[in-house]
């Protein structure tokens, strides 16, 4: 049976059927629901963000705090920042995310992957900017477990001679 099929068309009327395959030329809809607003999912490392997005002035709200103090250093906000600066939509969308587990910085890139994902379901067009920006990625690498008989994953204890 599979030294018949010779190609992808042969296997497909073997199957008997056409189903629609999606490619990435086909238009995309927006996904925005009853308020207006676009949702994406973020994670880095053990940090988990919800994010919304809907048009406004660019007010950032994390954990029901302003942006600004939430994520306190510079390059925080910037990293939060970097899809709307690279899709030249700074100061158009209202984010509001709710940030769960990690540190300051898994947040800030959990939240960073959660407004790219929403910005493409606001406005499908800006995927490839998106996604040759490193913006669509999520990011694999997580914090190696300890190891029993070791002072953390590989740091083995001090060795003494004598």
């Amino acid at each position: 049976m599979a030294a018949d099929a010779h190609s992808l068309a042969d296997l497909k009327s073997a199957l008997g059927g056409s189903t629609p395959v999606e490619t990435d030329d086909a238009p995309r809809e927006p996904k925005i629901d009853a308020q207006g607003r676009s949702y994406g999912t973020g994670r880095r490392k053990n940090a988990v963000a919800r994010v919304w997005i809907k048009p406004g002035s660019g007010k950032i709200t994390v954990n029901g705090r302003d942006g600004e103090n939430y994520f306190a250093r510079p390059n925080l906000r910037q990293v939060l920042l970097a899809p709307f600066v690279t899709t030249n939509r700074a100061n158009q969308y209202d984010v509001w995310c709710t940030v769960a587990g990690g540190g300051l910085s898994g947040q800030a890139g959990a939240v960073r992957l959660g407004i790219s994902r929403a910005l493409i379901c606001y406005e499908p067009p800006l995927r490839p900017a998106l996604k040759s920006a490193g913006f669509m990625t999520r990011d694999p690498r997580v914090v190696e477990r300890k190891k029993y008989g070791k002072a953390k994953a590989r740091r083995s204890f001090q060795f003494s001679k004598r």
